[in-house]
């Protein structure tokens, strides 16, 4: 192979372009991180969560290190309408047990502490520039990039620049992802004392609660709530379908979600007498394993959310995982091939092979059919949170007047909806399940 300015370069320092960069330096390789922030996390929405057993696989020792803020041990997930609120709240130990726990981050510092991790190994980072081009060869083959009036070659490009990618679609000829398929997100960070987040959440010491919302967070379009405790703050945010979002029939600009689901009476107290910190936005890759892009190439290999891995179950959201460990295996893959000298898309495949035998490929696959029954699946976002108001109304509600059994008061409910009706749907969504 003709002579290069480094073995690897890797686009984008997120979580998946910072581990790629660490895994390939660490295996002995000259290393480059293009990054168009002005530090690695500039670019990433702040807060999120992170299931730990992808990340010990590159660092065995993490907890004593990375700047993670609590230990997620307390899921809880609500059904909202406009005024009234069902949540259902689960604790285990097991959630807190060595690889199947998870930790609430702030992607600012795990992002930088990535890449402090990918220059210890010996990688080189170049930030605040943006990669214009990838540089191909005469046989069309990637052999670098272009930023500003910089042409840097190497052996292979690893493709991490996050969701929006011009660069998959320009010079790879990677569809761009329908607008069904993308959402975009808006969060806040406000600023509590921990004790009062423990005391709010109902949380042991240092422990944290994730929470999802559905309903009347999205104004009944297709999206929903989220909420991570952090060691100081709390992140709360949403996301929305572009598809329906940005219909010309949809009243309410998703900033004005966001905005009224503050006040709505279930979040309210939450964030009661907080100072809010952060306001961003991003968008979000939903479609699942339908959107997943080529992402094997003579010369580059794509990851992270650039391949669309992400997956939204409603009552799990997964991507930071899926980011890490496809980073993994497209550094290892580069290196494999490199030391082959055969960085062709042949040479590469090493790369197809280990994610089509991981959870990552598997477990999007496996749900693959979730995100089309939730495009359909309107009456989740409207009629549902309204219908579980009036059925625990009917439960707790005394008024002094005789009650007639559960059963009778429940019936009527669900009735008016269409028994058969009702039952089709949760059917449908169990088997996508």
């Amino acid at each position: 192979m003709a002579e290069t300015d480094f073995d690897v370069i890797v686009v984008g320092s997120g979580c998946a372009g910072g581990v790629a960069a660490y895994m390939a330096a660490s295996a002995g390789k000259s290393v480059l991180v293009v990054e168009r922030g002005n530090y690695a996390g500039a670019k990433n929405m702040t807060g999120g969560r992170i299931y730990s057993h992808s990340l010990k696989e590159v660092f065995p020792d993490f907890e004593s290190e990375a700047p993670l803020e609590r230990k997620i041990t307390h899921e809880r997930i609500a059904m909202m309408d406009t005024a009234s609120n069902m949540t259902i709240d689960f604790t285990s130990a097991e959630l807190a047990e060595e690889g199947k726990d998870s930790y609430s981050v702030l992607r600012g510092p795990f992002d930088q502490w990535l890449a402090e991790k990918a220059e210890e190994a010996g990688a080189e980072y170049i930030c605040g520039i943006a990669v214009e081009e990838l540089v191909k060869d005469e046989s069309g083959r990637i052999i670098g990039v272009r930023a500003g009036e910089d042409e840097i070659t190497s052996q292979v490009v690893i493709l991490a620049e996050g969701t929006n990618s011009m660069l998959s679609e320009r010079c790879l000829g990677n569809p761009r992802p329908k607008p069904s398929q993308m959402a975009v997100g808006i969060k806040q960070v406000f600023e509590l004392p921990s004790g009062v987040i423990e005391d709010r959440f109902l949380l042991p010491e240092g422990e944290g609660a994730a929470m999802l919302f559905v309903g009347d967070c999205t104004k009944g379009r297709v999206g929903g709530g989220f909420l991570y405790t952090n060691k100081d703050s709390i992140s709360l945010g949403l996301v929305a379908t572009i598809s329906t979002a940005a219909d010309g029939a949809n009243e309410t600009p998703v900033y004005q979600m966001l905005e009224d689901f503050k006040r709505h009476p279930a979040v309210a107290p939450v964030i009661k007498g907080a100072k809010l910190v952060e306001h961003s936005g991003h968008m979000v890759p939903e479609g699942g394993y339908d959107m997943i892009p080529q992402y094997v190439f003579d010369g580059c290999l794509v990851a992270g959310e650039t391949a669309g891995l992400c997956m939204n179950m409603g009552y799990q959201v997964r991507g930071m995982d899926f980011a890490v460990a496809s980073g993994r295996m497209a550094a290892e893959a580069a290196c494999e091939a490199i030391d082959k000298n055969d960085v062709s898309a042949a040479g590469l495949a090493s790369y197809k092979d280990k994610m089509e035998g991981s959870f990552v490929i598997q477990d999007l696959r496996t749900f693959s059919k979730w995100p089309h029954v939730m495009e359909e699946w309107g009456s989740m976002f409207t009629d549902y949170p309204v219908m579980v108001k009036e059925i625990f109304n009917a439960m707790f509600s005394v008024d002094g007047q005789p009650q007639k059994p559960l059963v009778k008061r429940m019936m009527p409910i669900v009735k008016k909806r269409g028994l058969f009706k009702l039952a089709g749907e949760v059917r449908k969504a169990v088997k996508a399940l």
